[in-house]
């Protein structure tokens, strides 16, 4: 069997995107913003190459390939936050209760769900916007992948229905749009 003695991935950076490395952490700037991650390992190393960035590892293990490759695709969804962003949008489904939402500082709060008195909350993660659209619509916006997902999961998730069977009870809000 052969054996590859280097794995090197290339990330090309577009115009008015540029990229700093100091001490392991790698800053990303672009129209939209700043998104930073520590990238830290003793055998994969994150070079700046001209105008890009490069992950290159020599003599890699499957664990090494793999975390080469995981590095490779966080600095591209870094890349695609500060020039276009990621937006999640969610829709409200109910069927008897009429749930209101609202944004209130760093919280989502669900009223009225399944006729509750006490709203049910979510927290919405710093550097993502939230906003609530035609009264059933959420939109869940921002440059950072990981922080947008999870505030999206945090909604979906504060909606879950407790000791009911499921396949009667599908009110809630769900993840209906990725982009």
């Amino acid at each position: 069997m052969v054996k590859i003695d280097r794995i090197e991935h290339a990330i090309d950076l577009p115009e008015g995107v540029s990229a700093a490395i100091a001490d392991g952490v790698l800053t990303v700037k672009g129209p939209k913003g700043e998104v930073s991650r520590a990238f830290q390992s003793s055998r994969v190393q994150l070079l700046q190459d001209g105008a890009g960035l490069m992950v290159r590892i020599d003599l890699a293990r499957r664990k090494e390939k793999a975390l080469a490759g995981t590095w490779n695709a966080h600095i591209k969804n870094m890349v695609k936050g500060v020039t276009d962003g990621f937006s999640y949008t969610l829709r409200c489904f109910y069927s008897h209760f009429p749930m209101t939402m609202k944004v209130e500082g760093s919280e989502f709060v669900v009223n009225n769900y399944f006729g509750e008195r006490v709203p049910r909350r979510a927290d919405i993660l710093s550097g993502v916007d939230v906003r609530v659209e035609n009264k059933t619509d959420v939109i869940v916006s921002g440059i950072d992948k990981e922080a947008v997902g999870q505030t999206a999961a945090n909604i979906e998730r504060c909606t879950t229905v407790k000791n009911r069977d499921r396949r009667v009870f599908q009110d809630g809000i769900y993840r209906v749009a990725k982009e």
